[in-house]
């Protein structure tokens, strides 16, 4: 694969604070793939999320992206002990809970020819910024059927998801990367069998 496709950022666990997680690749193999490797690549993280408009991203700089790589850690350890019924370790809660009572940034509409488009009220400071993340992560563990949080089968993936697929029978990350490298691994296996 691809060093660009495998240091793409990661839309597919279906909440935020896992896509976050997931900016750190491979997690479970021999070489984690890096995904937040700038300033310019968290700006483009928050925008895909739907945290901040495009035109409203600015003062994303090296502490932004210090902190939100320290945050996304806190995400995967409480998440994957939550998945895993694990004790979570206090420190990391109190991280949560302290970020999520930040006021996050407030939405606005404005008119413009032919409709509506979303806007903040103010820029948006690192501090609404981590709050968003937060948030989504105390409502995940808190609202959401924790059944349905799975991790990805691939060996070396460990991308943590939420399963909302009809039968929640998902295995993988995405059928596209993890689960066509299975289907291709189990192929060649049946070839070499023969």
């Amino acid at each position: 694969m691809a060093t660009s496709a495998v240091q793409a950022l990661r839309f597919d666990a279906g909440r935020p604070c896992l896509d976050l997680a997931a900016t750190l690749g491979y997690r479970t193999g021999p070489e984690p793939v890096e995904r937040l490797t700038g300033p310019e690549r968290l700006r483009q993280w928050l925008v895909a999320v739907d945290f901040v408009p495009p035109e409203q991203v600015d003062g994303v700089d090296d502490l932004w992206l210090e902190a939100f790589l320290e945050v996304r850690e806190v995400v995967h350890r409480v998440v994957r002990g939550v998945l895993h019924g694990r004790p979570l370790d206090e420190a990391d809660v109190r991280v949560l809970n302290l970020l999520a009572v930040a006021a996050p940034p407030a939405p606005q509409v404005v008119l413009i020819r032919g409709g509506l488009r979303w806007v903040l009220a103010a820029p948006v400071t690192l501090e609404a910024a981590l709050s968003l993340v937060a948030r989504d992560t105390v409502d995940l563990l808190t609202r959401t059927d924790r059944s349905l949080l799975r991790e990805c089968e691939g060996p070396t993936c460990g991308l943590v998801y939420v399963d909302s697929s009809p039968g929640r029978r998902r295995r993988w990350c995405s059928a596209g990367a993890c689960g066509n490298r299975e289907r291709v691994s189990q192929f060649r296996s049946r070839q070499r069998a023969r």
